[in-house]
């Protein structure tokens, strides 16, 4: 099983342990989409009873990370077209909101954490790096707004998409093109220009959510046209 197993059986937080680290495994594609998740090996792995790992599935199954299919029981869940429309429309509506909350009330200790942040994700060369470094980055400058929520949501609609935003940067421009535009937000945060932080923010969630979608299309005409290739008759 692909995923960081320790030895939870004398913790009172077995849940937790288990729940971030199934997490963790989801989000950076260590688990891939349809992986299974079977209690009886998993509470093993850990050294735990079933019962931390079905209330961790349950709540991995809420945030949207797990689905129940029959015959298999719970999977690491897949996005439609669908959903990945509403999670970006989600993101756009509350991170516009988030950073121009805060860009008034930023201090030069954020700014300088964030420039940290944008020169660490714009030199990193490991895939597994970039959504985690593009997490930090944008968070940092959200987390200068003092809304939690705020946070708590924004995290939450990233966990769905990261581990598909890795596939992207490795394979488009994505990198280049975020590194650019991560660029100028932080110059108009350091200006203190909140509206144009905002529309800055909005154009880049935009902008990743073209390029995922043009990608995971084209990539599903591919897999369409070898399953097509494969069934002609010789």
């Amino acid at each position: 099983m692909n995923f960081s197993a320790v030895d939870v059986s004398k913790t009172k937080s077995a849940t937790e342990i288990v729940f971030e680290s199934l997490r963790q495994a989801i989000v950076k594609g260590t688990l891939q989409v349809g992986a299974p998740l079977p209690q009886e090996e998993i509470a093993k792995a850990f050294n735990t009873s079933r019962i931390p790992v079905r209330e961790a599935i349950a709540r991995l199954h809420q945030l949207g990370l797990v689905e129940t299919r029959r015959y298999k029981g719970a999977v690491v869940a897949a996005i439609t077209n669908d959903e990945f429309d509403e999670i970006f429309d989600l993101r756009t509506l509350v991170e516009v909101d988030a950073i121009r909350r805060a860009v008034p009330i930023m201090t030069k200790a954020t700014l300088k954490q964030a420039r940290q942040y944008h020169l660490a994700f714009s030199h990193a060369t490991k895939p597994e790096d970039w959504t985690e470094l593009n997490r930090q980055f944008h968070c940092c400058l959200y987390e200068a707004a003092q809304s939690p929520n705020y946070l708590k949501v924004i995290n939450g609609l990233l966990d769905r998409l990261d581990r598909y935003v890795r596939v992207q940067l490795s394979l488009t421009d994505g990198m280049e093109r975020a590194t650019q535009e991560h660029e100028k937000i932080l110059s108009a945060c350091e200006a203190g220009d909140s509206e144009r932080a905002a529309s800055l923010t909005q154009s880049h969630i935009r902008d990743v959510k073209a390029s995922l979608l043009s990608y995971l299309q084209t990539s599903r005409d591919e897999m369409q046209h070898q399953t097509s290739k494969k069934s002609l008759p010789v």
